[in-house]
């Protein structure tokens, strides 16, 4: 089995929708900083905040998160 890795557009959806690192955060009660590593491909959030994500952006958790 190959190993499959979580994979973000969330830059690209955080911006689309004028949100900064800072106020995306807010919004999902988490620190700047996990937004930073989350758009960095190094965490991967636990579902809860990536379904908070998805809702405070108004899209689909599947077009932010994927599988690759």
């Amino acid at each position: 089995m190959s190993s499959r890795q979580l994979k973000n557009n969330l830059k690209m959806y955080r911006a689309k929708h004028g949100f900064t690192q800072e106020s995306l955060a807010e919004k999902v009660f988490v620190a700047r900083k996990t937004i930073n590593v989350i758009e960095a491909g190094n965490y991967s959030p636990s579902v809860v905040l990536a379904l908070a994500i998805a809702e405070a952006l108004d899209e689909p958790v599947e077009t932010i998160f994927y599988l690759d």
